[in-house]
């Protein structure tokens, strides 16, 4: 397919800014079906405004996820794990969390 450059404007400035046919072939190849809303210019910005501030990298404004230190039951080496081990169920870390075996409601 195609593609020609084309003319936006970014949602959070208002300045126009070109979308070029390259671009958009690798829009194209990554699935991405929408048009880009911000101008290059204020996606850098917006990415570093959310790393800077303790929020994750995903752009999304979720806040990092809380982990927890924990000792492998199966293996003993210190990991640490997304919820807080409260000692009534074995905790392990995640190679040998992935050497379980699958069971029902997992």
């Amino acid at each position: 397919m195609s593609y020609q450059d084309k003319s936006l404007t970014c949602q959070d400035c208002g300045q126009s800014f070109t979308f070029g046919a390259d671009e958009q072939s690798l829009f194209a190849q990554k699935g991405y079906t929408n048009e880009p809303k911000r101008c290059p210019t204020c996606r850098q910005a917006r990415r570093a405004e959310g790393s800077s501030n303790g929020l994750s990298n995903s752009g999304y404004g979720r806040p990092q996820r809380q982990m927890y230190p924990a000792v492998c039951a199966q293996c003993g080496k210190q990991t640490q794990v997304p919820f807080e081990p409260r000692g009534t169920r074995p905790v392990y870390c995640s190679d040998c969390f992935s050497r379980q075996p699958a069971r029902a409601g997992r």
